[in-house]
């Protein structure tokens, strides 16, 4: 069978921010009804955006996580959208924020079945027990990611920080995949 070519989709990028200043995280929360905030149970509050479809956490320190994107350039746009909101909201924030990508994930299907237990014993830095979970654990060094490899062909990707090293990582493992033999195509 034809060496098929991976479909990859990015289904979450967490993104780190800040904007170098106190939040007064009662005081949004007030401003924005919207806005989770329980500080007994967690210290960050929640804003959520419709559109990008994100979930950015906030701290009283000025630093920010968001989560939910589907590109990098989702991430710093809801990050922004999220300063705006609260710029207009009547909060003042002095400068805008500095994103940085933390971590991308991504879902893929190669097309083909992987022979799990040959895939273990063959590539490098490779966990497999079955007992604990259904795929083998494989750790790239260059990019550095994480790929879960299902039997059905199936992979998440994580720890990419650009959608360059998602495709690079996911590329790479197939190449091997293919080259140790260890896929299999109806």
């Amino acid at each position: 069978m034809p060496f098929t070519k991976p479909i990859i989709e990015i289904v979450n990028v967490v993104a780190s921010a800040t904007i170098d200043q106190k939040l007064d995280l009662y005081d949004i929360q007030k401003k924005f009804p919207a806005v989770e905030y329980n500080p007994d149970q967690f210290p960050g509050a929640v804003f959520r955006l419709k559109s990008p479809k994100t979930s950015t956490l906030l701290f009283s320190t000025g630093k920010m996580v968001c989560t939910g994107s589907k590109s990098s350039e989702l991430a710093v746009k809801a990050v922004n959208a999220v300063v705006v909101q609260l710029r207009k909201g009547g909060i003042k924030i002095k400068k805008n924020a500095v994103v940085t990508v933390q971590n991308i994930v991504s879902s893929i299907n190669l097309g083909g079945r992987v022979h799990l237990e040959q895939a273990a014993r063959t590539l490098p830095r490779s966990m497999y027990e079955p007992e604990q979970f259904p795929g083998v654990i494989h750790r790239m060094l260059n990019p550095k990611t994480v790929i879960l490899i299902f039997a059905s062909g199936k992979l998440v990707c994580t720890g990419a920080k650009t959608e360059k090293d998602v495709y690079t990582s996911v590329n790479n493992l197939h190449s091997l995949l293919e080259e140790k033999e260890l896929m299999i195509y109806d």
